[in-house]
């Protein structure tokens, strides 16, 4: 490819990568770092504007730009639809349903996501950027940006998340915003694009329709909901099976759920889902806008239908829409500002890595590991979630060849369907455990794992009968199950199965008793009492207390350090410091509380408590948002 970065692009990128590593570190050096909750809740003391921005950092990463762009180019606005749908969970499991298989199954699949359609996602979408821009070899481009995301990740823990991801947030918008202005202007405005694009097909498609059909853009390009058997993404799978998926995201994946549990305060947490949800209105102009331009900007490279054309072009004989976003930059942004948007989109990767390496460390360390070392210290429990952190990394770099091998023309429709075969599951599991209090541990297991078995049966059969290459006049030889039942259906028909069986399992069994619901629910949600945990149910870290000065409020959350007392030597001082250094632990002087003190910090920790006049702009703002959100799918339906 001819387009090179120039001085003032590589110098726009290194201000930008020194800028990120200072925040990062300076995060490392705030207080309530040297602790669990300090660690993986940023000391629960986090502003709303970093939550925001936090949360859209972390969901609009490198997939966006590659993935929706580029599905964007193939067949128009629909895709704008996933944007617009609207304690850590496995925790709550634990305490809604009792015992422990549950908890550990919703762990571990957290785990296999992170790997399936999170970590690999990031790390292929990335690639396929810095390739066709820098002309890299991909292990090195994914080396690097691992390795500098790890770096502040694992030394500064959800602080140093947050507060880069508030950065690279701004980064992010601006560089996208200034995209979208030129390529608007470039093809002459909104309503030239909608002309323009219905006719962007490549010379093969435009001169042998019949051979290259699937390089003519769909004749619902521009509408939002399609046909329900024909269409790339049939209305009522958009309106059901998205609906499980988007509630899965925003309700139950722990990158998201982390960022609100580390408001200082409901109001705080509230202020900062909203903002991020407005900044996901803005998908539409910033990506999805820009991938139908690069079409008719470029079109024999984007649209390409000939599989030995587009395997020139992109190394991908199935389609090339996924450089749509790469070639935008590279062809249409003027000097330096190409190092800013190349700073963007590796601010959309790094900030979705750090968020799922560390949402993934936590879940390692407080719902798996602490499962079977119960006692486990503070400086324990601190290396269990860095040493995730880097083995995460190591097995990132391992699935490269893999991904290379199971590329698609379409990278999101990929990350979706395998997402539709694995979370309705765990969608409709916290649904029944929150409005219905007659949902039984044992309903929900056995849902789970029949649903699990089903959607895992339908993924394998996906990857292992791929539809032809557009244009290569093969026999499409694929099930009927796969290539007439479209991912989103089967999310439905997945929901329904799991639910079924939930309910039918849980009203032969014997209910949760009241006692034991206290707060868990959303019909107990307001409840003073705590639920009645037994000792093996309630195994939280083991945790003492310190308290500077006498005010309760200033009182910090600090483990057990076991120690006997004894005088150290000057070198067993030394290598307790290296150590602390190591794991970010704070050796202040410990103080423990009295019972009436602890029940006060976990009631400040958990309160929903919140001013009456706050909670009314709250509630307002987000009817406001989601009537917006409801008025923008009716226009474009």
């Amino acid at each position: 490819m001819a387009e090179n970065l120039f001085l003032e692009d590589y110098i726009t990128l290194g201000v930008y990568f020194c800028i990120v590593l200072a925040v990062g570190l300076w995060s490392t050096f705030r207080p309530n770092k040297g602790n669990a909750k300090g660690y993986f809740l940023a000391g629960k003391n986090m502003h709303w504007i970093p939550i925001g921005a936090s949360i859209y950092a972390s969901n609009i990463g490198a997939p966006m730009f590659i993935g929706l762009a580029g599905t964007a180019a193939g067949s128009g606005i629909a895709v704008t639809i996933y944007e617009w749908h609207a304690y850590t969970i496995p925790e709550w499991v634990k305490k809604r349903f009792g015992g422990r298989r549950l908890r550990m199954y919703v762990s571990f699949l957290a785990l296999l996501g992170y790997i399936l359609f999170n970590v690999s996602g990031e790390i292929y979408t990335g690639a396929i950027f810095l390739q066709q821009m820098l002309e890299w070899n991909i292990y090195l481009c994914v080396s690097i940006i691992l390795g500098v995301t790890a770096v502040y990740t694992t030394v500064g823990g959800l602080a140093s998340v947050i507060y880069t991801d508030t950065l690279q947030a701004v980064v992010l918008i601006i560089g996208a915003t200034i995209l979208f202005f030129l390529s608007i202007i470039e093809v002459g405005g909104y309503d030239a694009m909608e002309t323009k694009f219905m006719n962007a097909m490549s010379n093969e498609t435009r001169y042998n329709r019949s051979h290259y059909s699937c390089g003519v853009p769909p004749t619902d390009s521009l509408h939002m909901y399609r046909d329900a058997v024909t269409g790339d993404i049939p209305w009522p799978g958009a309106i059901l099976g998205l609906s499980t998926l988007g509630l899965y995201t925003w309700d139950q994946d722990q990158i998201i759920v982390q960022r609100t549990l580390s408001a200082r305060n409901m109001v705080h947490a509230k202020a900062g889902t909203l903002l991020g949800a407005v900044l996901k209105l803005t998908g539409f102009l910033l990506f999805v806008i820009p991938g139908m331009i690069s079409r008719i900007l470029y079109t024999e490279e984007v649209a390409c239908s000939d599989p030995d054309k587009c395997m020139a072009f992109c190394n991908n004989k199935s389609g090339c829409t996924n450089i749509a976003y790469p070639l935008m930059v590279l062809r249409l942004l003027p000097k330096g500002l190409r190092g800013l948007m190349l700073a963007a989109l590796l601010a959309a990767l790094m900030s979705s890595l750090t968020s799922i390496l560390n949402s993934a460390s936590s879940i390692m360390t407080l719902d798996i590991w602490h499962q079977f070392r119960k006692k486990a210290s503070q400086s324990e429990l601190m290396i269990v979630g860095r040493v995730t952190v880097l083995v995460l990394i190591a097995l990132s770099i391992l699935w490269l060849p893999i991904l290379q091998q199971t590329q698609g023309g379409r990278f999101w429709f990929y990350m979706q369907s395998v997402k539709s075969y694995l979370i309705p599951p765990l969608c409709m599991m916290f649904l029944l455990g929150l409005f219905w209090n007659r949902t039984t541990e044992q309903g929900v297991f056995w849902g789970l794992m029949l649903s699990t078995i089903v959607g895992v049966v339908r993924m394998t059969l996906d990857f292992t009968f791929l539809a032809p290459p557009c244009g290569s006049n093969e026999v499409d030889t694929r099930p009927e199950i796969i290539s007439k039942v479209d991912f989103l259906h089967f999310a439905i028909i997945l929901a329904l199965i799991s639910t079924i069986v939930m309910v039918v399992i849980s009203l032969f069994t014997q209910p949760r008793p009241e006692k034991k619901l206290h707060r868990l629910t959303w019909w107990t949600r307001n409840d003073e009492a705590e639920p009645e945990l037994t000792d093996n149910e309630d195994e939280e870290v083991h945790t003492s207390f310190i308290k500077r000065g006498e005010d309760p409020k200033t009182m910090q959350i600090q483990e057990n350090d076991q120690t006997n007392g004894n005088e150290k030597t000057g070198f067993e001082r030394l290598k307790t410091s290296f150590k602390n250094w190591v794991c970010g632990i704070d050796e202040d002087a410990k103080q423990t509380l009295t019972a009436q003190e602890l029940q006060e910090l976990r009631r400040r920790m958990t309160s929903l408590e919140e001013s009456s006049k706050m909670k009314i702009i709250l509630n307002v703002s987000a009817i406001f948002i989601t009537i917006l959100t409801i008025v923008l799918l009716v226009y474009f339906a």
